[in-house]
């Protein structure tokens, strides 16, 4: 499988993070997600996942922060177009991100925790993780779902997982 974004230099566009225009955020948050191409997903697939994860959040925060997550993409799918999260321009079932957490400001808006929630390094360049992963099934997961949810749901059912690392500035 082979799954690509768009980079500048090797950075995540800030459209797409902490320095979006305020047209690509909701309550300050940078919400428009970037677009991923997808090829090659290996036959038997019958969907797609994704996690997109700050582990250089842990030093600052103290746990990785979970920017978004989503499950039941159809295989097929050759391109999750620019800002999918918010439009639904694809359908897919969207998991929350660590915005919703008490330690992180206990949003309730679903607009920012139930989405994409772009980048935003309080400290220093971050380096981030977006995980593909193609299924062998549909994963029976609501929206809202928790990553640790997802992971137990493609327990046993991934074919092929594909990881792709990039920066997004401070």
């Amino acid at each position: 499988m082979r799954v690509s974004i768009p980079l500048e230099n090797g950075y995540l566009p800030d459209r797409h993070g902490k320095y979006a225009p305020p047209e690509c955020t909701v309550d300050e948050h940078p919400c428009v997600s970037f677009p991923i191409e997808i090829a090659e997903v290996p036959e038997g697939a019958q969907s797609l996942a994704l996690a997109f994860i700050d582990y250089d959040a842990i030093p600052v925060g103290g746990f990785c922060w979970i920017h978004w997550t989503a499950c039941n993409i159809a295989p097929d799918t050759a391109l999750i177009p620019d800002n999918a999260s918010a439009l639904e321009s694809i359908p897919m079932v969207q998991g929350l991100n660590s915005d919703w957490s008490p330690l992180a400001g206990a949003h309730k808006n679903p607009a920012v925790i139930c989405r994409y929630a772009g980048p935003f390094p309080p400290n220093a360049d971050h380096e981030y993780t977006l995980e593909v992963y193609a299924l062998d099934c549909m994963l029976d997961l609501e929206e809202g779902f928790y990553l640790n949810e997802l992971r137990r749901a493609m327990r046993g059912h991934v074919l092929e997982k594909v990881e792709i690392d990039f920066m997004s500035r401070a």
